[in-house]
């Protein structure tokens, strides 16, 4: 019964464009649709419904690592129609998952509304760009776009690094390998070091979850190789600050004057619903300049905001602005912006003012 049920659940996803699908004892299976949960009109699961639907799609090493563990992650392709990143758990005693869909069509940098600026960093010869946001904010994507950018326009050798490997990449201009922690090299550090050796130009480091990882990135990204990473903070500032953080107090003006040379640039973004359907993202892009790297370097990252709001002519943008836009150009309802804001009650009031001040121009609206 598990496998019949598990296309038909995969088949219903892909059509219906759902983020993901949760299944847990006690409720009918759920999607994920535009960022809010539905549940789906059909059966409630019994233990055994998730224990035969998670056997019919979960690999043995990975059956195993369950029973160790507790959990495990893979990834695997719904035939040609997209791959899913499954996550498997016990919780109450019970098996639960969630599937989330990686689509198998990559889109364009410009499809996903990705600032231009974008294209000219990640074609420099050296240093480390960063795409941060929360879960779900399609960080996976996004890097996925940049990589194809590169793969489609450049010979380079590209080496990713993943846990699961997400998007699959296949040669066109450039070479591309892809390692999965867990199957093809034991940890993300490890990987990166391995990588040196591999003559790579570009490496992407899915998570830099810890000190070792975020140390390895630094240093690949010093000796002359471009690296992306990700990380689950919001804004620049946070970005930089959390990196900083990661370190012995002891090493931390050490790791400053690092990052400041190694930092090329930082993309951040937020999923928001859209008015009339479909989700849109909010990005903010801090590009590294000589004055940036100063603030990096003297400890000043709290004037990294401010330069982000002045540095509109090296293709910079600040968030809570572009939050500010997608309110104006009514794609966006304001409270969802509001609630994504760094500064919610700043932009809470501009937007109040803004609104005052329509009013004021068209007395017939007043």
């Amino acid at each position: 019964m598990g496998t019949v049920l598990i296309d038909k659940l995969l088949a219903a996803c892909v059509k219906q464009g759902a983020s993901d699908i949760h299944i847990s004892v006690g409720q009918p299976p759920v999607f994920r649709l535009h960022g809010r949960l539905r549940k789906l009109e059909t059966k409630t699961l019994e233990p055994e419904d998730t224990t035969s639907l998670m056997k019919s799609i979960t690999p043995d090493r990975c059956q195993q690592e369950l029973q160790e563990k507790g959990g495990t992650d893979f990834g695997f392709a719904f035939g040609d129609l997209a791959r899913f990143r499954v996550s498997v758990f016990r919780q109450r005693g019970n098996i639960s998952m969630v599937l989330r869909q990686i689509p198998n069509t990559m889109l364009s940098m410009e499809q996903l509304g990705l600032p231009a600026k974008c294209k000219d960093l990640i074609m420099r010869p050296r240093g480390l760009f960063l795409v941060t946001g929360p879960t779900g904010s399609g960080k996976s994507t996004s890097l996925a776009s940049m990589i194809d950018y590169l793969n489609e326009n450049v010979d380079h050798h590209i080496i990713t690094i993943e846990d699961p490997i997400e998007f699959y990449h296949y040669h066109k201009k450039s070479t591309v390998n892809q390692r999965e922690v867990g199957t093809d090299v034991p940890s993300f550090a490890e990987a990166i070091r391995r990588a040196l050796r591999q003559d790579p130009d570009v490496i992407l480091v899915g998570e830099m979850r810890d000190l070792e990882t975020i140390e390895a990135a630094i240093t690949a990204a010093e000796t002359g190789h471009v690296v992306f990473g990700t990380l689950h903070t919001t804004g620049a500032e946070g970005t930089v600050n959390r990196i900083i953080d990661v370190f012995p107090t002891n090493q931390q003006d050490q790791i400053r004057t690092q990052l400041s040379t190694a930092i090329i640039g930082v993309l951040s973004q937020t999923l928001l619903p859209k008015i009339g359907g479909g989700r849109i993202a909010a990005h903010e892009l801090l590009v590294v300049t000589p004055g940036i790297a100063n603030l990096i370097r003297e400890n000043k990252t709290y004037r990294i905001t401010s330069s982000l709001q002045t540095g509109a002519k090296h293709g910079m943008q600040e968030l809570d602005d572009y939050l500010f836009r997608l309110w104006k150009s009514e794609k966006v309802a304001a409270e969802e912006c509001v609630f994504r804001a760094k500064a919610p009650d700043e932009l809470a009031k501009r937007i109040a003012e803004a609104q005052r001040g329509m009013f004021d121009d068209d007395p017939a609206a007043a």
